[in-house]
């Protein structure tokens, strides 16, 4: 199979997100390792599912489409996909994030450097902390049933020598002769439009207006330090892929008399062997064998519930598709489940001893085919399928 993930699932690269979902459900049913013959099999399944997954998502797919397969796949081995993490007010959930950022359970990532990016500190009041990101992965089962996260993360924090300040409190004081106490600056620039005249931080006292004898020796004036912080997080039944966390206050620390910023948590769902999900509902593929779909059975059916007893109707065609009511995920923020959608996969045998061959050439016969059994009945049975 060629790499590229449109050869992949065998549609154009500008098939609908529909076609390219139905594409995959055509393939995983080819692929699937309980029911394919192809010794490759088990691969070829994983690479349907990695392709159906990046042209799925709208941003990864149009990164994949500017920067063709082998860029794509370097820059996601780097974690070259991490989008910012939105937020709405009080709501624990932001924006749908699509970026495949690194970082997971028991180490999320360094996100201290976030911290410094800003300018200096104007004078218009203390500044809040900065929001931080960082992202945490969680199996379909977790977020079928809920689960609460306890992980590690790398994050500036106020430094406790100086309580922020940065420098000690028994520091002498005095004004920035640079700003003169006014903690900015005024530059003019000589332009083709004419002077032009630009008020920025003074870059000597970084906004304070006043300058200090002596920094504080653990956190070098900066009144920041590092912290490896263990949280916890409790993350909803339901929750989908690229959906944000927010904890309040767990973020980069404010100037003095302001408040602390925000984390904010990408969830990302690891994909399923199993199952193959979309919003709250879920398919499967079951294989079974030839007499359970020529004669009927109740087998059992292993779901994110739990087992539950499955009813294959006599007659049961292979690629039939059966639908359990309130089997799939939990709605997100509304009450009920979706569905679960069962694919029936019939699954004829490599090899039969001579009573089995010789039944099934009675069965044959006896609907009116002449069939050789030695060349390959279950072949015919298999392409009338």
């Amino acid at each position: 199979m060629s790499e590229d993930f449109y050869d992949v699932l065998g549609v154009s690269r500008d098939a609908s997100e529909e076609e390219i979902k139905q594409a995959y459900r055509q393939k995983a049913t080819e692929y699937h390792p309980d029911v394919s013959d192809d010794p490759d099999a088990e691969e070829k399944f994983k690479q349907v599912k990695k392709a159906k997954e990046v042209l799925t998502d709208e941003e990864k797919r149009e990164a994949y489409d500017r920067m063709g397969h082998e860029q794509f796949e370097q820059a996601e081995k780097r974690g070259g996909f991490e989008d910012g993490a939105g937020g709405m007010g009080g709501d624990p959930f932001g924006g749908m994030g699509g970026g495949m950022g690194g970082g997971g359970m028991g180490g999320l990532g360094d996100i201290f450097e976030e911290f410094f990016g800003g300018g200096g500190r104007g004078r218009g009041g203390p500044r809040p902390g900065k929001d931080l990101r960082t992202n945490l992965e969680i199996d379909l089962q977790e977020a079928h049933d809920g689960v609460t996260k306890q992980f590690s993360v790398a994050r500036p924090t106020r430094c406790d020598e100086c309580g922020g300040d940065g420098h000690p409190a028994d520091a002498d004081v005095r004004t920035c002769p640079q700003c003169n106490g006014r903690g900015q600056v005024r530059q003019v620039q000589q332009t083709p439009l004419g002077r032009v005249q630009q008020t920025g931080t003074c870059p000597r006292c970084e906004g304070e207006g006043e300058l200090y004898s002596e920094d504080c020796a653990v956190c070098d004036g900066s009144g920041v330090t590092r912290e490896e912080a263990t949280l916890t997080v409790d993350v909803p039944a339901g929750i989908e892929d690229g959906q944000t966390l927010r904890m309040d206050g767990e973020g980069a620390p404010g100037e003095p008399g302001a408040r602390d910023g925000d984390l904010l948590i990408e969830v990302r769902v690891e994909g399923d062997e199993r199952f193959e999900r979309d919003g709250a509902d879920l398919y499967l593929t079951e294989p079974v064998s030839f007499p359970q779909a020529v004669f009927g059975d109740t087998i059992q059916l292993e779901t994110l519930d739990g087992a539950v007893e499955f009813e294959v109707p006599a007659g049961t065609q292979s690629g039939e598709t059966f639908r359990l009511k309130g089997k799939g995920m939990p709605r997100l923020r509304r009450r009920g489940k979706g569905d679960l959608y069962v694919q029936v996969q019939v699954v004829t045998p490599d090899d039969l001893n001579e009573e089995q061959r010789e039944a099934l050439k009675a069965f044959a016969e006896a609907g009116g085919e002449e069939v050789d059994v030695n060349e390959g009945f279950f072949e015919k049975i298999r392409k009338s399928l």
